[in-house]
């Protein structure tokens, strides 16, 4: 799972282009204040006819990101550009009523371009950019921006894993991150009113779903302030600077800490405690919010990137369920199991003999893992990423309500390498025969592989390095896993069911997520289905069918994409026969970044007919 932290990634923000793209050239002057992007994007018009339409396209991009990122310095952090580290994003009803307008201010610019006059790189282009704006239009109706804190992601989290991504190790991070320490209070009291509006509304996640949430705010505040993630930037300091520059540091970082965000994260305590939970809505489906029929189909339109409905997504789902059953009866009689596959998930479920016993070797294990993968990628990839990556244990204050794992992009720009974050959160639910897909999942060659090759695309404008068309980055993963024994993994029908259980875990959510938002599935109902066809711990599955509770839509994405890049290479192989190269149809799969499948499919399919002639 790509992590869900920065405001693009939010199934809630389905406005800007802060989910789809990435800075430009955010070191360069530029325009900094909404009128000055204005009349930026003015401009863009006054140009036409004075220079080439393919430079006038890649200026609105340029320009597009440059408001994404100072729009959402969050966002930009996350990326690797650290022009707006000293903020946070602005969610007065003002920013967010401009924000809606400023949609249509983007398209109108786009609109003035000749697309008879592009080149094929940048029609590609233009294509992706209108498809994403076009998206965008169609969200701008829904009050997405009420949703803006569950158990996954919020201002109880949000701030810390900013900070977390941010260094003080330089004489402006050190600025930085102190202003952003001072400007949290006021951040942290805008969120506030935003959930007390939409409280107001009666746009709320479901209160079931919330309950671990003001635990997850007080587990910020420890008793000491130098022990909170929000100091944890002060733990490397500029070498050069004096004792006493870092003691004035540290000590202004404590008082910002103590004095202001302490007290305002206990204000958002009470509020959660005392208003928002107890007044938080009672249903689970996305259809019960206003609008939320065609607020649900939205939803499942911009994860899959199709136009399939919830119903032919729910009989998908159901099909691929009872395929991958069948799967599993068969490694069930190879392990020699003598009880029903109910029994053998219990089983795998308790045996202590599949669980690690410190977070320790957990962590260990996914590297060795991780290190055994890297050594075999130049068998299925031509071109790999420079970028390297990390094995880390999930932050204690989040744990309890995140998901098995979750991968953070790099930025070659800001020196960070990617992260593949593993759960250590109660390890009688984390079993050795999960880890080996998780790892080719969330590292290689998933997540970090698919996502810093996009990185590193010198050829692509900055919005399409850093597209994050869910469809296509977790299909991706999800085929990624299948590649295992490629790689030599799956060598025992334990490994090979783990692999089994994560595809049915995805083919799952087709049913569920449609389930409870289209067709009137309760909770428990989705539990007790998730439960009887797959062999995840009772938390985690109570975890993830909460997930898909406050994410609507986003499950679906996985398995919709995998199965459409499965058939892709099906095709390719039927076609090519002995002339297909698993090395090159990998490359070229992933030479464009995270593609609409709308337009992955066509894509590929040229490349079949070019390389038969």
């Amino acid at each position: 799972m790509m992590q869900a932290l920065r405001g693009g990634r939010r199934w809630w923000r389905s406005i800007g282009l802060a989910a789809l793209c990435a800075a430009g050239s955010l070191g360069a002057a530029g325009p900094a204040s909404p009128g000055e992007f204005d009349a930026a994007f003015s401009e863009i018009h006054v140009l036409k006819g004075k220079t080439n339409e393919p430079g006038r396209l890649r200026a609105l991009f340029s320009l597009q990101w440059r408001y994404s990122m100072s729009d959402s310095p969050e966002t930009a952090t996350y990326t690797g550009f650290p022009e707006f580290n000293d903020r946070w994003n602005d969610l007065s009803r003002g920013a967010i009523e401009r924000r809606k307008l400023d949609v249509s201010r983007t398209r109108k610019a786009l609109g003035s371009i000749d697309v008879s006059a592009l080149d094929p790189d940048s029609r590609l282009y233009f294509d992706l950019f209108d498809a994403y704006l076009r998206m965008d239009e169609e969200g701008v109706r829904f009050p997405s921006e009420y949703l803006l804190l569950n158990q996954l992601q919020g201002p109880q989290q949000d701030v810390a894993q900013t900070l977390s991504l941010m260094s003080a190790s330089t004489g402006r991070g050190v600025q930085d991150v102190l202003a952003r320490l001072d400007a949290a209070p006021a951040y942290i009291r805008q969120c506030i009113a935003v959930l007390r509006e939409g409280l107001g509304r009666g746009i709320t996640p479901p209160r079931i779903v919330l309950r671990d949430v003001p635990a997850q705010v007080l587990s910020l505040l420890p008793a000491d302030p130098a022990r909170s993630p929000f100091f944890q930037p002060f733990s490397s300091l500029p070498p050069a600077a004096s004792e006493a520059e870092k003691s004035a540091w540290r000590s202004k970082a404590l008082a910002s800490i103590t004095n202001g965000i302490y007290p305002a994260y206990r204000e958002l305590h009470r509020f959660l405690t005392d208003d928002y939970l107890p007044g938080a809505r009672t249903n689970i489906a996305c259809v019960d919010l206003p609008d939320g029929q065609e607020w649900y189909a939205h939803r499942v339109r911009r994860s899959t990137t199709t136009k399939l409905s919830a119903t032919e997504i729910h009989e998908i789902g159901l099909s691929e369920v009872r395929r991958i059953r069948a799967a599993m009866e068969q490694i069930r009689v190879e392990a020699g199991f003598q009880g029903d596959l109910g029994a053998f998930f219990e089983h795998l479920r308790t045996e202590e003999k599949y669980f690690h016993e410190t977070g320790t070797a957990l962590l260990a294990g996914y590297r060795d893992i991780s290190k055994r993968v890297d050594g075999g990628l130049p068998k299925l990839f031509g071109r790999l990423p420079r970028l390297p990556y990390g094995v880390m244990p999930i932050p204690s204050y989040a744990e309890r309500s995140q998901t098995t794992a979750y991968y953070q992009p790099g930025a070659l720009s800001a020196g960070r390498p990617g992260n593949f974050f593993a759960n250590t959160y109660n390890l009688r639910m984390r079993p050795k025969w999960e880890m080996e897909a998780l790892t080719l999942h969330e590292a290689v060659p998933g997540h970090h592989l698919q996502i810093a090759l996009a990185q590193e695309n010198e050829g692509s404008p900055d919005f399409q390095k850093h597209a994050e068309t869910t469809a296509f980055v977790e299909g991706w993963a999800l085929y990624a896993e299948s590649l295992g024994p490629d790689l030599g993994l799956y060598q025992d029908p334990y490994s090979k069911f783990g692999q089994l259980t994560y595809e049915m875990w995805r083919a799952i959510r087709l049913v569920l997520d449609t389930g409870m938002h289209s067709k009137g599935w309760t909770r428990d109902q989705a539990i007790r289905f998730f439960r009887e066809n797959a062999g995840k711990t009772e938390h985690d599955i109570v975890v993830e069918v909460d997930r898909y509770i406050v994410w609507p839509g986003q499950a679906l994405a996985y398995k919709i994409g995998q199965l459409k890049i499965r058939d892709l290479r099906l095709l390719a192989e039927r076609e090519l026969g002995s002339d297909f190269d698993l090395r090159q149809f990998h490359d070229e799969l992933l030479s464009r970044g995270a593609l609409p499948l709308t337009m992955l499919e066509p894509r590929m399919k040229a490349w079949i007919a070019a390389r038969k002639r």
